[in-house]
């Protein structure tokens, strides 16, 4: 199955960011990919964390779920909008961070809620997503049919649930052979933990590891490390880009993942 990972630069408009994904949606599907993922943050990196506020949508209700399930019409394309912000019932002062997967029929197949949220000080900058996002709950896992017949199990996850493998040996548990990593690390983070961090996820569970990744000096002026791409369940990476927008195509090949996880069958040999 062919895959894009999408990385972006967006700014403090969703409609010119929505306008922008979708342009690279179209290149992804040009190119073959049956399932293209965004970025976190695709649709808006405001001035402030609250700027999310104002845009939350209910389920199935608002003009970025439409937007990503008229493209996944338009295209054939499964598409993973990385994240979008969904209300919280009762809670006006925060929202879901929130990754919807639309099949090509334009169809919610599955929604992800960012469950560990993004704390970080380092003296220069100051992160902390708690003061508007609420956590999710629970580990998703959803099925996407390829064109060549098999059934792929997608793990889902965003950015900086990265530093928890509690959460991907979850997935791993639900039998996930892909595992999603839309995300927008900081230059900071990002240069240290990264690839290493994605490489090892992979490593671990034996499974494809798809990262898009917000990718460059954003008008908020905020810096975003980049870097998305795409490693095979040995820890290999097979395609990646540095800064700037743009579209990462890879083949995942479930014979390679059959072959790593015969070869090491680490994953019958847990005991906790």
């Amino acid at each position: 199955m062919k895959i894009a990972a999408v990385q972006m630069v967006s700014g403090v408009s969703r409609e010119a960011n929505l306008a922008r994904a979708h342009a690279l949606l179209a290149e992804a599907a040009a190119g073959g990919a049956e399932l293209a993922v965004l970025p976190e943050y695709f649709c808006l990196m405001g001035h402030r964390d609250s700027d999310k506020l104002p845009l939350a949508e209910t389920p199935g209700e608002g003009p970025v779920q439409r937007f990503l399930a008229d493209a996944a019409r338009e295209l054939g394309l499964w598409i993973v909008g990385g994240t979008l912000p969904m209300r919280v019932e009762g809670d006006a002062q925060h929202v879901f961070n929130t990754s919807l997967a639309f099949s090509p029929q334009g169809e919610c197949a599955a929604r992800y809620d960012k469950i560990h949220l993004f704390c970080f000080d380092n003296g220069r900058e100051r992160y902390d997503e708690a003061r508007v996002i609420a956590p999710g709950a629970r580990p998703v896992v959803f099925e996407l049919p390829s064109r060549d017949g098999h059934r792929w199990r997608v793990g889902m996850s965003v950015c900086y649930d990265l530093r928890f493998p509690e959460l991907y040996r979850a997935l791993a548990g639900q039998g996930a052979d892909l595992l999603l990593v839309p995300a927008a690390f900081t230059h900071t983070t990002g240069s240290a933990h990264w690839e290493l961090l994605l490489r090892a996820r992979a490593v671990e569970n034996l499974c494809w590891v798809a990262a898009p990744a917000q990718g460059g000096t954003h008008e908020n002026g905020r810096r975003t490390w980049g870097q998305t791409l795409v490693t095979d369940p040995w820890g290999q990476v097979v395609a990646q880009r540095a800064e700037g927008e743009g579209v990462v195509l890879a083949d995942l090949d479930i014979a390679r993942l059959a072959q790593c996880r015969t070869q090491l069958p680490a994953l019958g040999h847990r005991v906790l």
